[in-house]
């Protein structure tokens, strides 16, 4: 069978090295995309663990956020329905507080020209900051407002989520209002388009 132009740059795109220096584990693109998905996951970068194995969200952020989808890991990983591109592709490093911001040359670099192969996506979820910031119309001043107003992006068929990391737990806990009102609507949105 022919290669797809989305094959040919998922290819280029996994072959990449063009933050190689700034990346304390070498370069690992990790991203999952066909042509027939129709929820894209916006995520920041791969942590550790996902690094190793170059399997998207595998890991307790991962969890957290399947949980949040009520799906399973068959439903997750089925890339004919789901497509994952964060907003860097490779482990970005550790810094102070966590993880380092991902590489801003994924973005730039390929999120166009992959976001043009995937006619068919309907929803859009922006995981954490940096995926807000770079794709939602109106930034509400931080990711507490953001989530709050999650069904003003809805008009834009994006939906912004806090990141599903545990240290986020706190976060969560001091927000109730989160998994009351907007998971069983980030549910609700899920279940209608796929």
């Amino acid at each position: 069978m022919a290669k797809t132009k989305l094959d040919i740059l998922l290819t280029d795109v996994r072959a990449c090295r063009l933050c190689e220096p700034h990346l304390p584990l070498g370069p690992r693109p990790v991203l999952s995309a066909a042509r027939t998905a129709k929820l894209l996951i916006v995520g920041q970068a791969p942590g550790t663990r996902v690094h190793e194995t170059g399997i998207p969200w595998n890991d307790p952020s991962g969890d957290r956020l399947r949980e949040w989808l009520q799906m399973d890991r068959e439903a997750f990983y089925d890339e004919s329905r789901i497509a994952i591109v964060p907003m860097g592709f490779c482990y970005p490093g550790r810094g102070q507080g966590g993880d380092l911001p991902p590489r801003p040359e994924c973005a730039a670099t390929w999120h166009g020209r992959l976001l043009a192969e995937l006619p068919n996506i309907q929803l859009t979820l922006l995981v954490g900051q940096y995926a807000q910031r770079y794709y939602l119309p109106h930034w509400y001043g931080s990711i507490t407002e953001n989530v709050r107003h999650y069904a003003d992006a809805l008009t834009h068929n994006l939906f912004p989520l806090p990141h599903p990391s545990p240290r986020n737990t706190l976060w969560l806990k001091q927000r109730p209002w989160f998994e009351h009102a907007v998971v069983p609507a980030l549910r609700e949105q899920v279940r209608k388009i796929l």
